[in-house]
């Protein structure tokens, strides 16, 4: 990304240098589009299961910047000597479902055949510059919300090993269909200015991106991370780590100091996930409004997990009292 050539345009609110969740290009004074593309390969073996996800994963880039998402476009690769058109239509199907779940038209999309499936969505939507959502904005004092589990990458591993309970896959696949549509009402109640979603950087990646464009540290305290359940530290135990989550706890070993913090802590901080939940900064004189309207989604977590620090470097301390 650094090879390619800086863009000049006064309408482009975010684009490639913060490394935020999806790009905005100013329409107006009061509009703007935020733009975004994401695909992936099959995480589980159901394929209608699979279209939702990867929806809800490519729709969170607009929640996590504030926006309201208007149209979708389907991104389809497969081999289709060994994808029967059935499997097929049900993963389109599953997209659909999101996108209409998400009040989002979906206006068509392209299809190759590839060496293996993958499938996702480019996404635009509207957002008002006044009310954007961007990681380059979080500030000293700042309270840090969480508002879905950790743990993905961890269990979906372990459903293509079949070791993972069928409990635990229910509620993995139920983190990762659900829409991180509070996002929008977060940023058009003004009550949120800083954020992004977790996903597969991991949410040292994540935070240490919104550190490194905010110029600010970050305080976070491990036994206060929302996981998917204890059956998740079990996996890790056992070698269930999927080699992200491995390389991304490599990278955040440069800007994270540890203090008591258990090696399996260490790598669900780290975990690959998709459809991950919203991080976001939270003045204190809004939090009682922010956990409220959390607390209206029960599919949501209303974990405040550490705050946002001074700091001369963009360094991340992790506490742990375990």
């Amino acid at each position: 990304m650094r090879r390619l050539p800086k863009q000049t345009d006064p309408n482009l609110l975010v684009g490639a240098n913060t490394a935020d969740d999806a790009g905005v290009y100013r329409l107006d004074r009061d509009r703007a589009l935020v733009q975004t593309v994401d695909f992936f390969t099959p995480i589980v073996d159901d394929p209608y299961i699979f279209g939702q996800i990867a929806a809800a994963n490519a729709l969170s880039d607009v929640y996590a910047m504030g926006g309201r998402p208007l149209t979708a476009m389907n991104l389809l690769g497969v081999p289709t000597e060994l994808v029967p058109p059935e499997v097929i239509a049900r993963i389109l199907q599953g997209g659909a479902r999101k996108v209409h779940e998400a009040k989002c038209a979906l206006v068509g999309g392209h299809s190759i055949r590839n060496p293996e499936p993958i499938y996702g969505l480019s996404v635009t939507g509207l957002v008002s510059p006044k009310r954007l959502i961007v990681n380059s904005a979080a500030r000293a004092g700042d309270l840090l919300i969480l508002t879905k589990p950790l743990g993905t990458g961890i269990a979906t591993t372990g459903i293509k090993r079949g070791i993972t309970s069928r409990a635990l896959e229910r509620k993995a696949v139920r983190a990762m269909v659900s829409l991180n549509a509070v996002g929008t009402a977060l940023a058009e109640q003004g009550l949120v200015r800083a954020g992004v979603d977790v996903t597969g950087f991991g949410f040292l990646g994540h935070l240490g991106a919104m550190c490194r464009s905010s110029r600010v540290g970050a305080l976070i305290e491990a036994d206060k991370i929302p996981v998917l359940g204890r059956e998740i530290f079990e996996l890790i135990k056992q070698g269930c780590v999927p080699g992200g989550s491995k390389g991304n706890l490599d990278f955040a070993e440069a800007f994270v100091e540890w203090s008591n913090v258990s090696d399996s802590q260490k790598i669900l901080l780290a975990d690959a996930q998709t459809s991950g939940g919203l991080l976001v900064c939270v003045a204190p004189k809004n939090l009682p409004a922010v956990l409220k309207m959390l607390a209206r989604d029960r599919t949501l977590c209303q974990a405040v997990v550490g705050r946002i620090e001074r700091s001369a470097k963009p360094r991340i301390r992790v506490t742990s009292g375990s």
